[in-house]
């Protein structure tokens, strides 16, 4: 069975996140866009890039978990997305252990955390969201032994 190109995987991600925006109000596909531009330019696969696109679609009930098993994806694609879907009421150790334990979707996170924590990104939000965020940001990227970008 083929796999869904890299093309196809973006344009299905950005459909099924359509009409969602991220804190600042901005559609949700341009964080998207930037994590799978941040994993290419960190030397990510194409299966890396593809769960970049991917990688909020089912914790954001945007696509189903029984929709990504089917889907005409790589298995690494499917476990790095899932791996990278914080489960309702997760202690956040356990959601980096399983991101740890998973090939490939360590880079992945990196790549949406830089882009979570961009000060541009930020700088938009009311100050308690901002400094709640900062420190959020911070605590992931220290359990899952990111140094400061």
């Amino acid at each position: 069975m083929p796999h869904l190109t890299l093309a196809q995987v973006e344009a299905l991600a950005v459909a099924a996140h359509e009409g969602q925006t991220d804190k600042a109000g901005r559609p949700y596909a341009e964080h998207l866009r930037a994590v799978a531009e941040g994993v290419r330019v960190r030397g990510g696969t194409q299966d890396q890039i593809a769960a970049a696109w991917l990688h909020d679609s089912v914790e954001d009930d945007a696509l189903t978990a029984e929709w990504l098993q089917g889907a005409e994806l790589p298995r690494a694609v499917k476990d790095m997305v899932l791996a990278l879907t914080k489960r309702p009421g997760e202690e956040p150790e356990s959601y980096a252990r399983r991101i740890l334990a998973v090939p490939g979707a360590l880079l992945v996170k990196e790549a949406d955390l830089a882009h979570n924590a961009d000060p541009a990104r930020l700088a938009v939000l009311d100050e308690p969201t901002r400094a709640r965020l900062t420190a959020k940001y911070a605590s992931v990227r220290a359990l899952l032994g990111l140094t400061s970008d």
